[in-house]
């Protein structure tokens, strides 16, 4: 099971600081996750400049130039954000019997972790 999906907060807890030009401490929204790479994409995080060649659509309207967008970012650089604290933390995972039609099942089932501070 996955520790960080698709729409999920996350804030970037690696990286140079905010103050040095990087991302470290941003808060986004993920908007990709690409398994096999272990990278994920976060809005507003990790912008770079892509050259784009011209070209044109039907229409005749020039494309192309210079874009701004977001790169993937490693798995290990993000931390999921605890709903209730708002403060990044660890994924853990517990079973929970779920019941559905007359019919119980076991699954598996994300949460967040509670840090030694916040209890």
């Amino acid at each position: 099971m996955a520790r960080i999906k698709k729409g999920d907060l996350v804030q970037v807890i690696t990286g140079r600081s905010q103050a040095r030009g990087g991302d470290r401490g941003k808060q986004g929204r993920v908007i990709e996750v690409q398994v096999e790479k272990n990278r994920v994409l976060v809005e507003g995080v990790n912008f770079i400049t892509k050259h784009v060649r011209v070209g044109q659509t039907q229409r005749g309207t020039k494309t192309g130039g210079i874009e701004t967008r977001e790169a993937p970012i490693h798995v290990s650089n993000v931390a999921l954000i605890d709903p209730e604290t708002k403060k990044p933390t660890r994924v853990g995972f517990r079973n929970e019997e779920v019941t559905k039609d007359g019919v119980t099942k076991t699954v598996r089932v994300r949460y967040a972790k509670k840090s030694g501070k916040d209890l």
